[in-house]
């Protein structure tokens, strides 16, 4: 697969998360052929903090990401997700302005990366979605592709600073979900949570018939 990118940087993160993971696990990515070109939501279940950067090695694009404010706190690496298009989010309140670069990115033909749950699932578990995947999608009309991962935890655990061990992991792309399949309509009164709620049940729908009900 080919980085279509101009942004060393970006480049450089990409070629090396992925060689990295590839070190430490056995990497399956299935379904990226069917992502549209411009504007899209990819949407994951999430596991680990390997997720954003794991994503973003399989795709042929370079998108955007949501990320919370207090990783730019370390200037290195403050400096190395905001060069890799990283948008920091106040979270558990209402964070105005990064909907508002969110939804610019988008509006600009971005791809941007987003997390239904919130944050990383505790127990490998999918947790139950917050409104903010459901407000962007709704608010934008932008296609969403719901993404499941499988194994990363395995990798790297929450609250690891590590990796643990080896895994296998498979990243499986989901059909595009167009805005008649997770919005509501404006008159339903909880419109941004039963969008989430939708797009995460398409993301519960992607694990093959072996997979444990996550």
């Amino acid at each position: 697969m080919i980085l279509a990118s101009k942004n060393l940087i970006y480049k450089a993160v990409y070629h090396g998360a992925r060689s990295l993971i590839e070190v430490f696990a056995a990497l399956e990515v299935e379904g990226w052929e069917t992502i549209p070109e411009g504007a899209c939501l990819f949407a994951s279940n999430h596991q680990s903090m390997v997720d954003p950067p794991l994503i973003g090695s399989c795709l042929p694009r370079e998108i955007s990401f949501v990320a919370r404010r207090t990783l730019f706190d370390n200037p290195a690496f403050g400096f190395v997700i905001r060069a890799c298009n990283s948008i920091p989010l106040d979270r558990g309140q209402a964070d105005v302005g990064a909907i508002r670069s969110a939804l610019a990115a988008l509006a600009a033909g971005r791809g941007l990366l987003i997390f239904p749950e919130g944050t990383r699932s505790a127990d490998g578990v999918i947790a139950e979605a917050k409104a903010g995947a459901g407000l962007l999608a709704c608010r934008s009309g932008a296609p969403v592709v719901p993404i499941h991962i499988r194994g990363a935890r395995d990798v790297l655990p929450r609250g690891a600073l590590f990796p643990a061990g080896t895994a296998r992991i498979r990243v499986r792309f989901g059909r595009p979900l167009h805005p008649c399949d997770y919005d509501p309509g404006r008159e339903h009164p909880e419109r941004f949570m039963e969008a989430s709620r939708r797009i995460l049940a398409a993301i519960k729908a992607l694990p093959d018939n072996d997979d444990p009900a996550l």
